[in-house]
């Protein structure tokens, strides 16, 4: 996420400077057309061209305020996901651990459960199909601005130190791995309930604790598996781009109204003043699209890194750890 307090314009204009080419481009060749080549028939109203821009304006704020809502959901699920780990530490201490293999438990217990945050960031940092962090150029170059730890590392020497050497082997050989790490904590709860060493009431309060961790997990998924759904992304770009390849049309016939009283060099603003309009119309749809998977990478997703680090640090300092490491910070005003 973006940890400022705004994008700096320069930052905008080198996010969609590609598209504002493309936009010149398009202005400068249906003025050369029009006005070189004397094909003055291009230019048509503005009263069709307003129709297709209302109808995508429509589809782009739609579009832009459920993108929203994704965002505002995942990290909703991820503050849970924070309650939820300092619930589970503090169940852990106060319930388990009543004779001299109590530190050991503990950490056990604390550990993995930073290798379940470990294992989930990593799923969630999986690409997708419809994702563009990696396939858009705009964002990739923009990607470069800022460090992505789940693209650089392997999920296994993420994992090496919270889990044990077996545990590890296991936890690698499965797809999902968060899961199994979570059916690792429950399988120890079992055994201490079976040693006596945890009541059979606090046992239930403590399994009721990783459904609710399970619960997080699998609205982690939904968001991460189901995409904006692809008719209204496709609508929503045929229709923006349909508009803005229209506007330098409805533009010249506004500004060869001037020329008479003003010269010829005035229906030369067609060029900056399209561009402008088309712009806006492009910038947003861009918005929406790189704001709908939350989970991708990008810019403007929730810093599941950061989150996953103050958790880590949080469960640590139960322990009485001192060698703690340190909280994330943004690079370039991004936090991951």
């Amino acid at each position: 996420m973006h940890a400022g307090s705004r994008y700096l314009l320069k930052e905008v204009i080198y996010w969609t400077r590609r598209d504002i080419y493309v936009l010149i481009a398009l202005s400068l060749f249906y003025t050369i057309v029009y006005e070189c080549i004397g094909l003055k028939w291009i230019a048509i109203p503005w009263v069709p061209i307003a129709l297709v821009g209302t109808a995508a304006a429509f589809l782009i704020g739609f579009r832009n305020t459920q993108t929203y809502n994704r965002v505002w959901e995942a990290r909703q699920i991820w503050g849970s996901i924070i309650n939820s780990s300092r619930s589970w530490a503090i169940l852990v201490k106060d319930f388990t651990g009543n004779n001299a293999n109590a530190k050991a438990i503990h950490t056990q217990l604390y550990y993995r459960h930073i290798a379940w945050l470990t294992a989930l960031r990593f799923q969630l940092r999986e690409s997708r199909a419809w994702e563009n962090i990696h396939t858009k150029i705009s964002n990739k170059e923009f990607s470069r601005l800022y460090k992505v730890d789940e693209w650089t590392t392997k999920v296994e020497d993420a994992l090496q130190p919270f889990l044990s050497p077996e545990e590890l082997t296991y936890v690698l050989s499965k797809k999902n791995r968060a899961t199994h790490i979570i059916g690792l904590q429950s399988a120890q709860l079992k055994r201490l309930r079976d040693s006596g060493e945890l009541s059979e009431l606090n046992h239930i309060e403590m399994e009721n604790m990783l459904v609710n961790l399970y619960e997080q997990q699998g609205k982690c998924e939904r968001i991460k598996n189901f995409p904006y759904p692809r008719q209204f992304a496709t609508s929503n770009q045929m229709f923006t781009r349909l508009f803005v390849f229209l506007i330098p049309l409805g533009t010249l016939n506004e500004f060869q109204k001037l020329t008479t009283a003003n010269g010829h060099w005035i229906i030369w603003l067609t060029i900056p003043f399209s561009a402008l309009i088309s712009w806006v119309f492009m910038a947003m749809e861009k918005i929406g699209e790189s704001t709908e998977n939350p989970f991708e990478g990008g810019a403007n997703d929730v810093p599941i890194k950061a989150l996953s680090r103050t958790i880590e640090i949080d469960l640590r300092e139960m322990l009485d750890e001192t060698d703690l490491p340190p909280a994330l910070t943004p690079v370039n005003n991004i936090l991951m």
